[in-house]
């Protein structure tokens, strides 16, 4: 492994390893972690978890959970594996390095409640590809496009499961597109905004599988304050 760093959240709950240089985890992980919402005994399946920052959030939320992540590059893989080993979580969190497009269900000893995932989000033709070959994957569509990641949640789903994507907000027509696409309905949407005067940059879609058409517009959510400061909820979500 290259050399690492170590970040914590929540006050030194939780600490993180990830690479100096290459991909790290941002505050999408975060704002994806505080919306998905599982039940108690949820078996969770995170697609393309990186260093393992949801599924350790979503640990440490929600002790009565099993989850899954799922990374294809071995190097953020290894460095997942290390962070649950570090964070005595590896009786709750089960990290595979594999395609996520050849997931199944015996994988996850069935199918799953909840599928979270803040995924690739540029298409190969959008933009300049970063020559760090890590980052390049985490953040185009190289190894797995949209249309993948939600058939793979599909797939994996029980009937009535939910799915729980993080997006740039120009990409949301592709969502529903997508999830309707595979037989699941969009439920519910929240904006993300930096700041309260800019437009989304993000956006946030729960589908539910073969959910019923109703479709609820969340609040929008506001990262920052005026002076560069967390809002009043952005700061909660970072509570231990």
């Amino acid at each position: 492994m290259e050399c690492l760093t170590t970040d914590s959240l929540f006050n030194g709950s939780i600490r993180v390893k990830q690479n100096r240089s290459g991909y790290r985890f941002s505050i999408d992980a975060v704002l994806l972690a505080q919306h998905a919402m599982p039940s108690p005994n949820d078996t969770v399946l995170d697609l393309g978890t990186g260093c393992g920052i949801i599924p350790l959030i979503l640990a440490y939320r929600h002790p009565k959970i099993k989850i899954y992540g799922v990374e294809v590059q071995k190097d953020l893989a290894d460095i997942a594996v290390l962070n649950i080993a570090e964070s005595s979580m590896d009786d709750r969190i089960t990290i595979h390095c594999k395609d996520l497009r050849r997931l199944k269900q015996d994988m996850t000893s069935g199918p799953v409640e909840l599928v979270v995932t803040n995924p690739p989000y540029r298409k190969l033709e959008s933009g300049r590809l970063t020559p760090d070959h890590q980052r390049a994957v985490a953040k185009h569509e190289i190894k797995a496009t949209l249309f993948d990641v939600v058939e793979t949640a599909h797939r994996m789903l029980q009937t009535s499961g939910r799915f729980v994507i993080i997006y740039p907000a120009e990409r949301m027509a592709d969502i529903i597109i997508q999830m309707r696409s595979t037989g699941m309905e969009p439920k519910y949407i929240r904006m993300i905004h930096s700041y309260r005067d800019k437009n989304a940059k993000r956006v946030l879609v729960e589908g539910k599988k073969g959910g019923h058409h109703g479709l609820k517009i969340g609040p929008p959510l506001i990262i920052y304050r005026k002076n560069g400061s967390y809002s009043d909820e952005t700061q909660t979500m970072f509570m231990p």
